[in-house]
């Protein structure tokens, strides 16, 4: 049986996760041993921080929605319980983006949604 010499594809599997090292400091970037735990490393908190993003982002938009409601005499859920009687399906996201960006609107609707 013939020899099988596997260095070519050790040195290609080896650059490839070393270019995932690039801008890594010092023998992150070039000793292939600390690359490889630095790249695995960077892999999962990336993994994690996906899904911590989304949570991130939801509770923003709440304390923004809270905030701007409380301007209006309004508590966080208050307002929430009653655009969900109104039959409003907003997301908080569009509620977050409306309180910061477009205060007359939020304001109209706030006042629809208390008035009943």
């Amino acid at each position: 049986m013939a020899r099988v010499k596997r260095g070519m594809m050790v040195r290609k599997r080896h650059n490839k996760l070393l270019r995932q090292a690039k801008g890594f400091r010092g023998n992150r970037s070039r000793n292939y041993k600390v690359a490889h735990e630095a790249v695995m490393h960077s892999l999962a908190a990336a993994y994690r921080d996906r899904r911590t993003k989304k949570r991130d982002m939801r509770r923003l938009w709440i304390v923004r929605i809270n905030a701007a409601a409380r301007q209006h005499g309004l508590s966080y859920s208050r307002l929430m319980n009653a655009l969900k009687v109104a039959g409003i399906g907003l997301d908080r996201k569009q509620l977050a983006d409306l309180a910061v960006r477009d205060a007359a609107s939020f304001t109209a609707l706030v006042q629809s949604v208390s008035a009943r």
